[in-house]
């Protein structure tokens, strides 16, 4: 017997947003499934498909619990699970059978594969012409890298973030988590979305080409204009910038790190006065967020004097009540004990059949009117198969021969 999914949802309110809209998530390792995620948290039924005996790999990155992956809890929410092989003939006669009845189909196979396997776009928009078919590769669908094996990590490198990351005498610097994967999920969400309102007026799907590399140098900012109309190329400058100063980290006598920025002119008037170095506002070069910033060592010294002689608790009240923007360096504990993030229920928590309950992010912004909602965590591989089968008129026993030839 099949298990059914579970729901969670404190929600009084009506429908979400995205309810009856269909996704299949074909999509493996954080962009994709990410970006199918986003929509599932606000009312999208997302169906994930796996491969029979090759899951998404992400159920096995990083810490587990029980043998369970905790990773797969937050990126398989809302999801129902099944098992395809789409590289057999059942299994691609499937999914153009559950194509017909879907709104977007999320993929990030190498360009050429699913054409291989007869479902590319032409198949699939003729199984559905409203179909959306969001495509997300680390390079894209054409170019000279189109078919190179593409991660999150070579976009970091790729795009410049890694070059302007670190200290200025130290290397390069990669995030430790997935930045390009999580920026192109985003990315893709707001693809899909975009499409989808497009298909409203001309009553047709379309193809989302979304190459990893590209949204993550969208966020860098003016970098390419900056150096296509100047020359200028930005370096690494650790926690400076070269917009503003003081912008920096500074421990506190009690061995806290605290985070202070001062893109606003009025401030960093503030922060001087706060720490006793009035005579610096003064300054010509005080004017201005360059002039600061060309003038970092001496504003840093200022405030890192001050805080060296005091306790985080001291640092962060008198800064509070001058009204300067300060901020502690959070490690997770601190996030998970935070009163703000407590408030918001940025982390709540989620029921889980395997686990009992568990704390994760919640969803990602809050609508007045139709909240989305974590319905359920992360199902087993291939917990819905024989559901979705079902709803799609297939009987047990046709079920049962298709798992014999292995196309589940």
């Amino acid at each position: 017997m099949t298990a059914q999914a579970p729901t969670h949802t404190d929600s009084p309110h009506s429908a979400p947003p995205l309810s009856g809209l269909r996704v299949l998530d074909l999509a493996t390792l954080f962009a994709g499934p990410l970006a199918a995620t986003l929509l599932g948290d606000f009312g999208a039924d997302v169906i994930k498909v796996e491969h029979p005996t090759r899951p998404d790999p992400s159920r096995g990155h990083g810490p587990s619990k029980d043998g369970v992956g905790l990773w797969w809890k937050l990126l398989g929410r809302n999801k129902r699970t099944i098992t395809l092989d789409l590289s057999a003939p059942g299994g691609r006669d499937l999914l153009l059978r559950l194509a017909a009845e879907t709104d977007v189909i999320i993929e990030n196979f190498r360009p050429g594969t699913l054409e291989r396997w007869g479902l590319g776009w032409d198949e699939l928009s003729a199984a559905n012409p409203r179909l959306v078919l969001a495509r997300v590769t680390g390079f894209g669908q054409f170019g000279p890298y189109a078919h190179r094996p593409g991660f999150g990590t070579l976009a970091e490198a790729m795009s410049g973030f890694a070059a302007v990351t670190g200290e200025p005498d130290g290397p390069p610097t990669l995030p430790p988590f997935g930045l390009a994967d999580s920026i192109a999920a985003l990315a893709t969400a707001y693809a899909v979305m975009t499409a989808l309102h497009g298909r409203a007026a001309t009553g047709r799907g379309q193809v989302v080409d979304l190459a990893i590399i590209e949204p993550i140098l969208t966020v860098l900012g003016p970098q390419p204009l900056w150096y296509d109309q100047l020359g200028y190329v930005q370096p690494r400058t650790g926690n400076r910038s070269r917009n503003n100063a003081p912008r920096n980290t500074y421990r506190t006598a009690d061995g806290s790190w605290l985070a202070v920025s001062t893109s606003a002119q009025s401030i960093a008037e503030r922060v001087m006065l706060l720490v006793g170095r009035p005579e610096l506002t003064g300054e010509p070069w005080f004017a201005t967020g360059s002039g600061r910033a060309e003038h970092a060592d001496v504003l840093d010294e200022a405030v890192g004097d001050w805080m060296a002689r005091h306790t985080r608790d001291e640092a962060m009240a008198a800064f509070e009540k001058a009204e300067a923007a300060i901020a502690p360096v959070y490690d997770i504990r601190d996030v998970m004990a935070d009163p703000q993030f407590r408030a918001l229920d940025t982390v709540t928590e989620v029921p889980d059949p395997e686990l009992g309950p568990l704390r994760m992010q919640n969803v990602l912004f809050r609508l007045s009117e139709t909240p989305g909602a974590i319905r359920w965590a992360g199902r087993p591989h291939g917990a819905d198969t024989g559901t979705v089968l079902a709803e799609l008129g297939l009987c047990t026993s046709e079920i049962s021969a298709l798992r014999e030839d292995g196309a589940l």
